[in-house]
C-alpha cells in the first residue's frame, strides 16, 4: 500500500517541481521505513528499484510523456539495470533519489539513479537502460522521435566510459537470455 502512497505524493506534487528538461535532475526526498527494510535494519534491495520507478515515473510526468504516451499508444518500457550499493540506508534514515535521463542513442534511453544520503554522501546508483514502445505500430519509438513529439530540442552526449561499459554488458547479456541462456 505504501509504494501507492509514495507515488500519489510524487505525483500530486509534480507541480511544485516544475517542468523536466534534457539535463535536469528529478529530486525526491524520502525517509527509509519500517516498510522498506530487511533482517539487516536497511534499505532492501526491492526498493532501491521501486523508489528509481518513482523517480522515472516523475520525468514522465514532468515532460508531459506520460499524457503524450496515452494519446499515440506509446509505452516506457524498461529494458535492463545494473546497481551499485556502496552505503547502507538505514532504518528512519532521509535520503534523495536524484534521477536524470543521461543521454540517447537511438530508440535505447540511458537513465540514472543516484541515492543520496543527507550527508550529501552516494549510497547506491542505478543505471538503466530504456525505451519508448509504440503498440499500435510494434516497434521502439527513436527518441529524437519523442523529444519532437513533446515539442521539445536537445542533443545527446556520447556515453562516458561507464555507459558503453553498462550497454555492452546489457545486450550481451540480453542476447544470452533471448538464446535460452
Amino acid at each position: 500500500m505504501y509504494v501507492w502512497a509514495r507515488l500519489a505524493r510524487m505525483a500530486l506534487t509534480t507541480g511544485s517541481r516544475g517542468d523536466y528538461r534534457m539535463g535536469d535532475e528529478s529530486r525526491l526526498s524520502f525517509r527509509c521505513l519500517p516498510t522498506d527494510i530487511d533482517f539487516n535494519m536497511h534499505l532492501n534491495n526491492a526498493r532501491y528499484l521501486m523508489l528509481a520507478d518513482v523517480g522515472r515515473i516523475d520525468i514522465f510526468f514532468r515532460t508531459g510523456l506520460i499524457a503524450l504516451a496515452r494519446e499515440k499508444g506509446w509505452a516506457p518500457m524498461l529494458g535492463g539495470l545494473q546497481t551499485v550499493f556502496v552505503r547502507e540506508i538505514r532504518l528512519w534514515r532521509k535520503f534523495d533519489v536524484v534521477s536524470t535521463v543521461e543521454t540517447w542513442e537511438g530508440t535505447q534511453i540511458i537513465g540514472r539513479h543516484k541515492f543520496v544520503l543527507d550527508t550529501g554522501e552516494t549510497a547506491a546508483l542505478v543505471l538503466t537502460t530504456a525505451g519508448i514502445y509504440d503498440r499500435r505500430n510494434r516497434r521502439f519509438v527513436e527518441f529524437d522521435e519523442v523529444l519532437s513529439a513533446l515539442g521539445r530540442t536537445a542533443t545527446a552526449r556520447p556515453p562516458t566510459e561507464a555507459e558503453r561499459i553498462f550497454l555492452a554488458s546489457h545486450t550481451g547479456l540480453r542476447a544470452l537470455t533471448k538464446q535460452g541462456g
